[in-house]
């Protein structure tokens, strides 16, 4: 039967049905199957997306829509696009105690166990592998990632040579632009492995990743080619050294539990099962596509993906790729890159929306996927992501890009509402990936999300380096609960991280720690290249591995009635003084462990007086009189001071002229409860307490 005749008219609140169990050509009206099975509920969501665009073009839609989505797994072989004739007011949720899952994923059968040398592996052929028809980098076994090989097992090799610059010659380092597509490995390092041209170099330094998959290789000079460029040129970012790499995806390094090998020439899947795993009960879904779902509007012609939600949805199992070129201006050279220049920003949402207003993903969640998670891209206004769990991604979780201040008013992005979401273990392909990235993006509100176990930074807001104008103003980040980021593979992140001129922009009442850094710069909140008239108020952030805040440089920032606690080289750090003030510092708590208060980054930094600091209360809690003063890193990456302040030599410098030197009286600081007693001398400075109770998620009632 027709889906619906051309007598049938839309309820106000029309209820459409999905089910494994359906059929597109029924009527999608009826939950589960009628007992004749003439009719019963849609097979696919496409087919409901179909339905009501065919009422709605009919002129038959006068309501709002339910697409129910029945409990069972919905695989898709490319992402669902909705379009602009697809707007309406339509919720595609889970059926109310059900728990429907949309996969990208192939599950993965007909195992069989082989010897590979004295190894016990178990092996699938995969003749659509075989066939050129499908290749992918992402495997999960019983709902865990699975590593692809590597070499080495732990650690990384270092580059010996690359053309063009010299780490050991004063002057020819090279730029940080300065990218190369070759390099010379030490011998033995990299080999005429199978499938040679399979195997990424993944190098690692400064802030991001260069994932390199190899073109050709000299056996003889140990010289490798990429079919890429690296963003940055091919050095360390502290030592006199070139690059520290791994390369992943080496057949003949196959012998640890949980990793596997694609051959793409045999279309053979090899895999080594962990302790307890069952041959005949195995699960494993490879990624067969990239991306769930995509919003397309047209900002240029008006015309916009709007009032479409999503709700209760489980999104599972994606592959990913290397996009083309780096992002922005990188994309205009015609080079491909190994990297985007900060933050993976050219990797896309497996769920993106370009064009879209008024629409809504809401309480679902996204896993075991290869790019970022959600992306409003450029003419995104007034969307909500809000209440999702964002798992295992190889990017990041959220991502906002609009169009700059020099591009199309149409393509803005904005008055987004980022809230109340979990975010977690990401960067698993793309390291330098963040938790929530807005870029170019203004009026949002990111606040009340859980942001951990990342390698690069927790929130990053921003994206122009320097003075010049920027669209990204009257954002608040609040509310957030960040920790564990970094875990020491790359530098300079923060917790909360800024560019730019951001009038407006708030970042208050949240709660960051363990923050670890590489060589340099693991800070809880990062105020970059020109970050300005930002207010930074009611923050509680501690045990970072670098200075707890740090302003690169910019001017006329507020940081006030903040907790700044137990930075590894010193608790608050100005890099560059510029002849105006860059930050006013006031009624802030300060505590230390023999580590100095105020770092200058430059030398003689302290001595411009680049920043106002006054009626603040500092503590060392070793008992040490506090110090400060201008310090840095040597080749080894450790850090000193080059020359020590005193309090009163600070004061002279006219610094914290009524600031206070005395225990704060903290609750419990030994379990990093920083509630106050009564008795606490900051408040006669008049610190205001702190309420945490509610940073992170929370409950669905209390919700905005």
């Amino acid at each position: 039967m027709n889906s619906f005749s051309s007598s049938q008219n839309a309820d106000e609140n029309l209820q459409l049905y999905v089910s494994t169990e359906g059929r597109d050509h029924w009527s999608g009206t009826l939950a589960a199957p009628n007992d004749d099975r003439t009719d019963g509920p849609f097979a696919t969501i496409g087919k409901a997306r179909d339905a009501v665009r065919s009422m709605k073009e009919a002129a038959k839609l006068s309501g709002s829509v339910s697409v129910w989505l029945r409990e069972g797994e919905y695989t898709l072989s490319e992402a669902l696009i909705f379009r602009p004739q697809d707007s309406a007011s339509v919720t595609y949720a889970a059926y109310p105690g059900e728990t429907p899952v949309v996969s990208g994923g192939k599950r993965i059968s007909g195992w069989r166990e082989e010897s590979l040398g004295s190894q016990k592996v178990w092996v699938v052929d995969i003749p659509e592998v075989a066939g050129g028809k499908w290749y992918f980098h992402q495997l999960f076994v019983g709902g865990q990632r699975r590593p692809r090989t590597r070499l080495p097992k732990q650690g990384f090799y270092w580059m010996q040579e690359v053309p063009g610059i010299n780490v050991h010659e004063e002057g020819k380092e090279g730029g940080l632009f300065d990218g190369s597509d070759t390099f010379v490995c030490r011998s033995g390092d990299i080999r005429h492995w199978s499938n040679l041209t399979d195997v990424d170099v993944v190098a690692v330094h400064f802030w991001i990743e260069e994932r390199m998959p190899i073109a050709t290789f000299d056996e003889r000079t140990s010289t490798v080619q990429s079919s890429r460029r690296s963003m940055f040129a091919l050095r360390d970012d502290v030592a006199k050294r070139y690059a520290k790499y791994y390369v992943e995806n080496v057949f003949e390094a196959l012998s640890e539990p949980g990793e596997w090998y694609l051959d793409r020439s045999t279309g053979k899947l090899y895999y080594i099962p962990m302790p307890g795993e069952s041959l005949e009960e195995l699960e494993a879904y490879a990624g067969a596509c990239d991306q769930f779902l995509r919003l397309e509007g047209d900002p240029d012609k008006g015309r916009y993906v709007e009032h479409i939600r999503f709700k209760g949805i489980t999104f599972r199992y994606s592959d990913w790729h290397q996009p083309r070129g780096g992002g922005e201006r990188f994309e205009r050279s015609g080079i491909d890159f190994a990297a985007a220049p900060q933050a993976a920003f050219n990797i896309p949402g497996v769920i993106r929306m370009e064009g879209a207003r008024y629409c809504a993903i809401e309480d679902c969640k996204i896993e075991h996927i290869g790019f970022y998670g959600i992306e409003l891209s450029e003419g995104c206004m007034s969307n909500r992501i809000v209440g999702n769990e964002i798992v295992d991604m190889g990017a990041g979780g959220i991502k906002l890009d609009g169009s700059d201040a020099e591009g199309s008013v149409s393509r803005r992005t904005g008055n987004n509402r980022i809230t109340d979401n979990i975010i977690r273990s990401g960067g698993r392909v793309f390291h330098s990936a963040v938790g929530v990235l807005s870029v170019h993006s203004f009026e949002n509100v990111i606040s009340h999300n859980h942001i951990f176990d990342l390698y690069y930074t927790g929130i990053s807001c921003g994206w122009v380096w320097g003075y010049a104008e920027s669209v990204s103003k009257n954002n608040r980040i609040e509310k957030n609960h960040i920790h564990h980021l970094g875990h020491g593979l790359l530098s300079d992140m923060g917790g909360i991280y800024t560019l730019g001129v951001q009038p407006g922009t708030v970042i208050r009442g949240n709660v960051i720690h363990d923050i670890e850094k590489c060589n340099y710069g693991g800070w809880a909140i990062y105020p970059d290249e020109g970050s300005s008239h930002i207010l930074i108020e009611n923050n509680i952030c501690y045990n970072t591995s670098s200075q707890v805040f740090h302003e690169h440089y910019g001017r006329e920032n507020i940081v006030r009635n903040n907790i700044f606690a137990f930075g590894r080289e010193g608790q608050v750090a100005l890099s560059r003084a510029e002849g105006h003030i860059s930050f006013t510092f006031e009624k802030n708590i300060v505590v230390s462990d023999s580590q100095p208060i105020f770092v200058g980054g430059y030398s003689g930094q302290m001595d411009k007086r680049g920043f106002f600091s006054d009626l603040n209360l500092f503590w060392d809690v070793s008992g040490r009189e506090p110090i400060s003063g201008n310090g840095g890193h040597d080749e080894q990456a450790r850090f000193s001071l080059r020359h020590t302040l005193t309090r009163e030599e600070l004061q002279e410098l006219g610094y914290d002229l009524h600031s206070i030197y005395d225990d704060p009286r903290f609750v419990a600081l030994d379990k990093y409860d920083f509630t106050l007693q009564e008795d606490s001398p900051a408040f006669d400075l008049g610190f205001q307490p702190i309420d945490n109770s509610d940073v992170g998620p929370r409950p669905l009632g209390k919700r905005e």
